[in-house]
């Protein structure tokens, strides 16, 4: 069964280099100038997609909804007053955004957060991506379904039944091409908690989806924690973005920067060399002198006359493997020389009669 999905331009399948996205989400804090330099910055860091955050505090958070992040990196005890923060967006700005990335040649991606986020993103996008806080937002799943795009959906701080639920929502309201995202609900997530063995088991429980890792670790030099992600078989890679990782608050503190993304995707392309496009073991073209000059062949311990009936004594195994191989060795005893042989002559069919004595 083939499994791929198109993001863009892209058609990504379990074999692809990973498609990244550099989650500018709010790290504009509400400067247009400030989100189009980071869309360039994702560009000349090499991201496939450009990605923000489409909401309104009031649509999005009580007044009385607790923090769930980090206080001693952001403050903020409230998530209502958080949000408001930044919520400055809206459609014109988004509009404006999109035509952006057009121009650097890039994907605009916005997570939507409400209905009318939705309405407005759908000419502007190719494909939409849902937070993992929406898992479980059933009505919104809907709306997302229902504009027939194909749906990246993080699942953080889910179980199996509830990812479940999810898909066959999506899967019934019209879209049919979903992408998991394995995730961790922490700002930041510490590396014991990432869990990236997870990505393993959402590939043995969807094995007809395509999967990918939204990550919230603070990068090492390495980016360890998207490279491991990568070779355990996310195709589809996402981490925050920012210009300035000591800026404080909000998610400059985890997010990544334009000399991150540029090492990674560095990486991901030496990465994507080494493991190749296949699964299945087999020979390869660059292997075939090999496989015939440094096998070995049955060859002659000494010299043997014509009739003389082969036994183990007459015979070793040396390279190359252009004669009979040993693999034939329990063939070859007992049969006859069909003419003179000299020690350390590589041994052919021909040199033996057809039938054993």
């Amino acid at each position: 069964m083939s499994v791929s999905i198109k993001l863009g331009n892209r058609v990504i399948t379990p074999h692809s280099k990973p498609y990244v996205i550099a989650e500018i989400g709010v790290n504009h804090e509400g400067c247009l100038d400030q989100a189009k330099r980071l869309i360039d910055q994702a560009k000349a860091g090499g991201a496939d997609a450009a990605k923000f955050q489409s909401y309104k505090a009031r649509k999005l958070a009580s007044h009385y909804s607790p923090s769930y992040w980090d206080r001693n990196k952001e403050p903020s005890r409230s998530q209502y007053a958080l949000f408001r923060k930044y919520d400055k967006f809206g459609q014109e700005e988004y509009l404006l955004l999109s035509e952006h990335c057009r121009l650097v040649d890039i994907e605009f991606i916005s997570t939507p957060f409400d209905d009318m986020a939705v309405e407005f993103l759908n000419p502007l996008v190719r494909f939409f991506k849902v937070a993992s806080a929406d898992l479980t937002n059933v009505p919104l799943l809907r709306k997302v379904a229902k504009t027939g795009k194909p749906v990246v959906l993080s699942t953080g701080a889910s179980t199996l039944a509830e990812i479940d639920v999810a898909v066959e929502t999506l899967s019934q309201a019209g879209c049919s091409d979903i992408a998991l995202l394995h995730c961790i609900l922490n700002y930041p997530t510490d590396n014991v908690n990432a869990h990236l063995r997870m990505i393993e088991g959402l590939k043995r429980g969807y094995p007809d989806r395509i999967i990918g890792y939204s990550d919230h670790t603070v990068p090492d030099d390495a980016m360890t924690a998207l490279v491991t992600a990568h070779l355990l078989g996310a195709v589809i890679l996402e981490k925050h973005f920012t210009h300035d990782k000591n800026l404080p608050g909000n998610d400059h503190y985890h997010a990544m920067d334009v000399h991150d993304l540029a090492r990674f995707v560095e990486l991901s392309e030496r990465i994507h060399g080494l493991l190749g496009t296949t699964d299945h073991k087999a020979p390869i073209a660059d292997e075939a002198t090999s496989r015939k000059n440094a096998r070995r062949s049955i060859v002659l311990s000494r010299d043997v006359d014509a009739g003389h009936q082969i036994s183990p004594d007459d015979l070793t195994c040396k390279r190359p493997g252009t004669g009979v191989s040993p693999l034939q060795w329990d063939e070859v005893i007992g049969r006859t020389a069909a003419h003179p042989l000299a020690a350390d002559q590589v041994l052919r069919w021909q040199d033996l009669s057809t039938e054993n004595d």
